[in-house]
């Protein structure tokens, strides 16, 4: 962690090979997301064989945080994805910290408009095109 950036918990994304009611398909990652019941912030994520993204994103879970400058956050860190527009208005990079991915937000949504979003499909994960295509 950075002293000069604040990190604030946003969720806990975690891979399985369980399929899940109520999963949203992102064909540009190869990955299916399902919200867990619970009370807390966690996700799950099912990727296709073919999925792009790193193999740590597919194989190890991450904490997700928010940040007020994603760019100073992500400086001099080893970029596994992003940064990015996966959800109309929120900012993405993931980072390889110690073998670990962790997910960083930048966003001026709130966390109902956030989740809406995503189970609304507006973004451009959802959209047909390439991770690369941003």
């Amino acid at each position: 962690m950075k002293p000069n950036i604040h990190y604030q918990f946003h969720h806990m994304g975690i891979p399985t090979e369980q399929v899940r009611p109520g999963e949203i398909f992102s064909a540009a990652a190869g990955m299916f997301t399902t919200d867990n019941p619970g009370k807390f912030r966690i996700q799950w994520h099912r990727f296709t064989p073919d999925s792009p993204l790193h193999p740590l994103i597919r194989t190890v879970p991450h904490p997700a945080f928010k940040v007020e400058n994603l760019k100073a956050a992500i400086d001099g860190e080893e970029i596994l994805l992003g940064p990015y527009e996966p959800i109309d208005g929120y900012f993405v990079a993931m980072i390889n910290d110690g073998g670990a991915p962790v997910e960083l937000i930048q966003t001026d949504l709130s966390d109902e408009q956030i989740w809406a979003r995503a189970k609304n499909g507006q973004g451009s994960l959802y959209r047909k095109a390439s991770l690369d295509d941003r």
